[in-house]
């Protein structure tokens, strides 16, 4: 026992070094935080949090794996932050929802995360001022793009800063205790087709009733006798359902990707860059591939390309791509310039550091 006080004697001054560090460093933020704003400069700086993230990692000798210590340094980096200044981030909520965890994962929790109803709503907080940067889905490995978020880059001037890419497990929630009385179930359209093969499995005659996001589902499930919501864990544990069934997704793989947007901010070059670029085609025989031949000349990869219909003409579509360099790379504006004569028009949505896991 004598042994075990002197251990805990230990962690106690280790722990009090530390809110003494935490403190000195929140001091150092705030001096930051007064340069910045003298110099009109951004609050948040994606390139220079990756950085720290970087740096504190390569300091690990463990036994803590790296990703927690990421996640501790996220939370530090958060706090320092929101001394600095009231960082605004707005996301497709509500309170629960898979952009909500990822906006986490981004800012942490100690900023101000507002929730809004749809989509539109992010890109509009953003581009208004109501909020210093916003979080949307863009693609889950599964059910593919988001179109709501794809359209929404095409009249919008949000720049892209960064991304997040998280796992999808979701669970079956309910305020019944038992399956057998489920009748009908709540959720998003992109949830209910990542667990399509399970619910034709084991509800094939229960009601599928579409719903704006997983929590709202929770909401709406946790108010109806008979129903059954799907929605992250997170979700069913803040809106107070019971678990029926974990991890009933078709597939583990299941990972969706995040987009954090701010108002025309740009990033600097971290060399593991992501640039996602939106450009319309003249309608010419060979004109995509003409397009794309000179990614290739410059070795340029592409990791995405994607269509949508333009909705201003019939068969006249959008395209958009995702290429791993920077915006200030010169063989991409040497690209850009090459394929000027085949376009209707071209915009770069942003440069961004491309996150661990890429889909």
């Amino acid at each position: 026992m004598e042994e075990l006080k002197k251990l805990r004697k230990e962690i106690d001054d280790i722990d009090r070094n530390l809110v003494e560090l935490l403190n000195k460093r929140g001091k150092i933020a705030l001096k930051v935080g007064h340069i910045k704003s003298s110099n009109n400069k951004a609050y948040y700086n994606p390139s220079r949090e990756g950085e720290v993230y970087r740096n504190v990692i390569s300091y690990n000798e463990g036994p803590l794996k790296d990703e927690h210590l990421q996640s501790i340094f996220r939370e530090i980096i958060s706090a320092c932050i929101s001394v600095e200044a009231g960082i605004r981030i707005s996301y497709f909520g509500p309170e629960g929802t898979f952009t909500h965890l990822a906006a986490i994962k981004r800012f942490g929790t100690s900023r101000m995360l507002m929730p809004v109803k749809t989509i539109p709503e992010v890109f509009n907080s953003v581009s208004k001022g109501l909020s210093e940067y916003g979080v949307v889905p863009v693609e889950n490995t599964i059910e593919g793009m988001v179109n709501a978020t794809f359209d929404m880059f095409v009249n919008s001037d949000v720049t892209i800063i960064g991304e997040e890419v998280i796992p999808i497990s979701h669970f079956l929630f309910s305020k019944e205790n038992d399956i057998k009385n489920i009748k009908k179930i709540y959720s998003h359209p992109q949830a209910f087709g990542q667990c399509r093969n399970f619910l034709e499995e084991n509800f094939k005659n229960a009601e599928l009733i579409d719903a704006f996001s997983t929590a709202d589902a929770c909401i709406m499930a946790f108010n109806e006798k008979g129903a059954a919501a799907i929605a992250s864990e997170a979700a069913g544990r803040i809106y107070g359902l019971n678990v029926l069934l974990p991890h009933i997704e078709d597939f583990s793989n299941n990972f969706t990707r995040f987009l954090i947007i701010s108002n025309g901010e740009k990033t600097h070059k971290t060399g593991n860059d992501k640039t996602s670029i939106l450009f319309s085609i003249k309608n010419s025989v060979g004109a995509l591939f003409k397009i794309l031949k000179p990614f290739y000349e410059n070795e340029i990869n592409i990791t995405k390309i994607e269509s949508r219909p333009s909705k201003k003409y019939n068969w006249d579509y959008l395209f958009f791509i995702d290429v791993t360099c920077h915006e200030s790379d010169e063989k991409l504006k040497k690209a850009l310039k090459s394929i000027e004569e085949y376009t209707i028009f071209v915009k770069i949505l942003g440069s961004y550091e491309s996150a661990a896991k890429n889909i």
